[in-house]
């Protein structure tokens, strides 16, 4: 299990991204390291991006400490080459880590990786595909297929802060007892909405934000709505 790149984005003008400024850090490219990897403070006052020298635009609803590293394996992205007919080089879905020798979709939420000599990260949840995303990538309705393919990668929040290069290796140091994955977090927020209530055994795991949802659904449906 190791990096295969650390990737990082420079401000971009589109016509297609959400964020008032016009401007996004989606695209990314990588970089040879070391980079320095820290908590970026709140989502919308804070850096945005936990990468030194990695943009986040639209700090309205992208970037904070939970979500302060993009991971996504090379592994999904060779599904997605065969998928798509074309190269995807690591940094275009707007990774930060390209990783190989790890399923990132099965991680748990609240699990635990030491990445390099002294960065540790803790994940967080799954990405939700946006507008942005779709006019990056140049594919129709990109968002409805992403999601449906259920290989969302996942959003890690900086326990210790370090610096990582190309190369270095990713150890899993912990592993919670639950049983919320990266993927059934993603089903529940996205196409199968009656797994929400099993989301909260990931406990302070998950970010408040997402706690809130849960609650607004529960008050709605009940508190029974999935949670067999």
């Amino acid at each position: 299990m190791h990096l295969i790149s650390v990737n990082v984005g420079r401000p971009t003008a589109v016509d297609y991204t959400d964020a008032e400024s016009g401007v996004t850090g989606h695209g990314k490219g990588p970089v040879p390291g070391p980079v320095r990897v820290f908590a970026p403070g709140p989502k919308a006052t804070g850096h945005g991006s936990g990468l030194e020298g990695d943009a986040v635009c639209d700090r309205r609803h992208h970037g904070g400490d939970h979500q302060a590293v993009y991971a996504y394996a090379r592994e999904d992205l060779d599904w997605w080459e065969r998928e798509l007919g074309r190269e995807l080089p690591g940094g275009l879905f707007g990774e930060n880590f390209t990783t190989t020798g790890i399923d990132v979709n099965d991680a748990l939420l609240g699990e635990r990786w030491r990445v390099g000599a002294d960065l540790v990260l803790e994940v967080a949840s799954a990405r939700i595909p946006c507008r942005t995303f779709q006019g990056a990538l140049g594919e129709g309705s990109w968002v409805k297929r992403f999601t449906q393919a259920g290989r969302p990668g996942a959003y890690l929040r900086v326990i210790e802060e370090g610096h990582v290069s190309p190369g270095d290796p990713i150890e899993v140091v912990h592993r919670p007892d639950h049983d919320v994955t990266v993927s059934l977090w993603f089903r529940a927020f996205t196409t199968e909405r009656d797994l929400l209530p099993r989301t909260l055994a990931a406990g302070a795991a998950m970010e408040p934000e997402a706690h809130e949802r849960v609650r607004k659904h529960m008050e709605k449906y009940g508190a029974d709505n999935g949670a067999k």
